[in-house]
C-alpha cells in the first residue's frame, strides 16, 4: 500500500472504498486506512463504492458492491440480461460490465505482473493483443441440465454465480447465435423426455458446418426418447446428437448414417491460411474460439519462422492444431503428446490432410510420438533429437518438467546436445508460463524477446498468452 493510497483511504467518507485496480477474478481491489486489502465484486478501478462485506480474514476482506458513488469511464451496460450480481445471475462471465478493450488491458497487466513477480522476467517487446469478436465466440461449452420438479420445467445453462444451481438462461450472448437460439427448444425437448431427470449435462461442440450435442444420460434412453432426439435434429439444421452413458470413452454418434444412408457430416474446423482441415470429436480438446484460434496459429507460425531446412518439435501437439500448419513450412516436424490414442488421432489427421493436398503441395516429413510430458528428463530430450525450433502449447499445469530438462541440458559442460534457438510458448495460464519463463531465462540462458495476451475468452477472467524465447 503506497502512502498516496493510504492518504486517499483515510480521507474517504465512512463506509466508502476507492477501487485501485482489478484482480484476475474481476474483483475490485481497495485498501482500508490500516492497509488491509478489500476485494469488491462488481467494482471497477477508480470507482468510489460502498460494499456489503460478507467475509473477513486477518489479511483481507471480501464484499459485493452495493452503491457506486463515482463511476468508471470504462463501465458499460452488460450485453446479456442474465449477467449481474443478483441471486440467480449466470456465472459464466465475470467482466461484461467492463469495456472489452479495458478487459484486454487488465489481462495484459496480469501477464506482465506474473512474468515479473513469479519469474523475474521482463519481455523485451510487448506484442499487440490478439482480439476478435466479443460475442458469439464460444464454440464449445458444457451446459448443465436440471429438471426442477417444483416448477415442472427443465433448466439448461451455466451455473449461477457462486452456486451449484443452474441459471435460468433463455439466451446466451457468448454462444453462437444459432446455439443460443436452441436453449429454449432444448428445455422443451428434455422436459418431454422420459429421461428428463437422468440427463444432467449437454456438452456442445461447433464445427464449421456441424453442431454436436453430447447428451449425458445416467440410464438407457427409451426408444421414444431417441425418436424425440432425432426429430429435434431434423428440425434444426446441422445438429448431431451424440450419446454419453458413462465416461468420455463412451461418447458415440447416435446415428452414424443419415436417413438416406450416407455417412453423417464430419465435425471439423478449417485453418484456411494453410489449407488444413482438422477433424475432431465433440469431447476432444480444441480451442473454444475458432476466430481467435486462426489468428493465434498464424501469429505463432510467423514468430516461429520455420524454414524448409529446419526441424521443429511441437510439444503437447494435441490433434495437430499447430503441427499440421508447421508442416507446410518446415523441413521436418515431430509432434509429441502424452496419450498414445491422441498420437494416433494426430497421425490420422495428418494423413487425411496429406492425401487431400496432393503431391505438389504435400506436407513435410511429419511424425508423432507419445511421451509423458510431465516426467521429462534430459535423456528423453536426447532421445527425441535436436530441433532448431520448438513450439510449446501445454495445459494449465504448464511445461515445467520439459523446461527443467532443457535447463539441465544447457547447464552441462561441455554441452553435448544442441538446444533450440527459438521457443514459441502458447499458454493458457500466466502463472505457469511465468514459472517456466523464469527457468528458461534465468537458468537455461534464453531471452524473452516477445510476449502478449490473446483474448480467447472475452468477458471472462481467463488469460491466454504467447511468448517467444531466443537463445542468448
Amino acid at each position: 500500500m503506497t502512502e498516496e493510497t493510504k492518504e486517499t483511504a483515510e480521507h474517504l467518507p465512512a463506509g466508502q472504498l476507492c477501487i485501485e485496480s482489478l484482480d484476475i477474478e474481476a474483483q475490485g481491489i481497495a485498501h482500508l486506512p490500516d492497509g488491509k486489502v478489500v476485494f469488491v465484486e462488481g467494482a471497477l478501478p477508480f470507482e468510489l463504492v460502498s460494499a456489503n462485506i460478507h467475509r473477513k480474514k486477518n489479511s483481507f476482506e471480501k464484499g459485493v458492491v452495493t452503491a457506486i458513488h463515482r463511476e468508471s469511464s470504462q463501465r458499460v451496460q452488460p450485453g446479456c440480461p442474465h449477467f449481474g450480481l443478483h441471486t440467480g445471475a449466470c456465472g459464466g462471465c465475470k467482466m461484461q460490465h467492463l469495456h472489452v478493450a479495458a478487459q484486454v488491458a487488465v489481462k495484459q497487466r496480469v501477464l506482465e505482473d506474473n512474468l515479473w513477480h513469479l519469474g523475474k522476467v521482463k519481455p523485451e517487446t510487448l506484442l499487440r493483443p490478439i482480439e476478435g469478436p466479443a460475442w458469439g465466440y464460444r464454440y464449445r461449452a458444457r451446459l448443465s441440465v436440471r429438471f426442477v420438479r417444483k416448477k415442472g420445467e427443465v433448466l439448461i445453462g451455466f451455473h449461477e454465480r457462486k452456486s451449484a444451481y443452474v441459471a435460468d438462461m433463455r439466451e446466451c450472448k457468448v454462444l453462437p447465435p444459432h446455439v443460443s437460439a436452441l436453449l429454449l427448444p432444448l428445455r422443451g425437448l428434455i422436459g418431454a423426455m422420459d429421461a428428463r431427470e437422468t440427463c444432467p449435462q449437454i456438452e456442445l461442440a461447433c464445427g464449421d458446418t456441424v453442431t454436436a450435442l453430447v447428451l449425458r444420460h445416467l440410464e438407457p434412453l427409451s426408444v421414444g426418447d431417441k425418436e424425440k432426439l432425432r426429430t429435434f435434429a431434423s428440425e434444426h439444421a446441422g445438429v448431431q446428437w451424440w450419446l454419453q452413458s458413462k465416461g468420455p470413452d463412451t461418447v458415440c454418434l447416435m446415428d452414424p448414417l443419415t436417413d438416406s444412408g450416407q455417412a453423417q457430416p464430419e465435425l471439423c474446423y478449417a485453418l484456411p491460411d494453410y489449407g488444413i482441415t482438422m477433424p475432431f470429436k465433440p469431447t476432444d480438446f480444441t480451442q473454444v474460439n475458432p476466430h481467435i484460434n486462426r489468428v493465434l496459429v498464424a501469429r505463432a507460425l510467423r514468430l516461429l519462422d520455420a524454414k524448409p531446412h529446419e526441424r521443429v518439435i511441437d510439444w503437447f501437439c494435441g490433434l495437430g492444431n499447430f503441427t499440421l500448419p508447421i508442416a507446410t513450412m518446415a523441413g521436418e516436424v515431430l509432434g509429441i503428446e502424452g496419450s498414445a490414442t491422441l498420437v494416433r488421432r494426430s497421425q490420422e489427421n495428418f494423413e487425411k490432410n496429406q492425401a487431400a493436398r496432393g503431391q505438389l503441395t504435400a506436407l513435410c516429413k511429419t511424425s508423432f510420438v507419445p511421451r509423458d510430458l510431465f516426467e521429462m528428463t534430459p535423456e528423453m530430450l536426447q532421445q527425441d533429437g535436436t530441433a532448431q525450433k520448438w513450439l510449446v502449447d501445454p495445459p494449465r499445469e504448464g511445461a515445467f518438467a520439459l523446461v527443467q530438462a532443457l535447463a539441465d541440458m544447457c547447464a552441462q559442460a561441455p554441452i553435448t546436445w544442441t538446444p533450440p534457438r527459438r521457443i514459441v510458448y502458447v499458454s493458457c495460464n500466466p502463472a505457469t508460463l511465468a514459472r517456466d519463463a523464469g527457468l528458461l531465462v534465468n537458468v537455461a540462458g534464453y531471452r524473452c524477446t516477445l510476449a502478449g495476451v490473446v483474448n480467447m475468452f472475452p468477458h471472462t477472467a481467463h488469460v491466454e498468452s504467447i511468448a517467444v524465447f531466443d537463445l542468448a
